[in-house]
């Protein structure tokens, strides 16, 4: 085979693989606008849009929470498990802290539209997604945002 036709072959295979992750991408696009749209008409609420994908161990437990997905092979990740461990035990009661990885599922990328990792998103008590934030976060840069979030927690004793 000719170099035109090697050539030829490789742009035909990066145009197909193109092809796979535009329509798995627009699907998963055209699935959240369905759900929106059937919101926007009073089937469901937009609430429900918005905690459809959340693990069942997030919903209805009333406190806010803060969802860590990263991996254990990130380095930003391992920096802010610590971070996360702490909040967890110093808010305890006051909010829930989880952390996710998404080498142990990978379903959760879809499931939370997720960029980067880590990834840190921030909801209410009733399971209100109110902000979300790419790559490493500082302890104290997270507790500001819930102050600004309108949350403020106070540590358990």
């Amino acid at each position: 085979m000719n170099k035109f036709g090697k050539i030829a072959i490789v742009i035909v295979l990066i145009a197909a693989v193109a092809v796979v992750i535009s329509v798995k991408y627009n699907k998963s696009r055209q699935e959240i606008a369905a759900d929106m749209d059937v919101a926007s008409r009073g089937k469901i609420s937009r609430q429900e849009v918005a905690t459809k994908k959340q693990p069942a161990r997030l919903v209805g437990k009333g406190l806010p929470a803060l969802v860590d997905l990263g991996a254990g092979t990130c380095i930003p990740c391992k920096m802010m498990t610590p971070i996360l461990e702490e909040l967890k035990t110093e808010f305890a009661g006051r909010l829930q802290v989880e952390l996710l990885d998404i080498r142990e599922d990978s379903n959760l990328i879809q499931a939370y539209a997720i960029r980067v990792i880590p990834t840190q998103i921030f909801y209410d008590a009733s399971g209100k997604e109110l902000f979300r934030h790419e790559g490493f976060f500082s302890k104290e840069d997270i507790l500001a945002k819930w102050s600004e979030l309108g949350i403020e927690l106070t540590k358990t004793k």
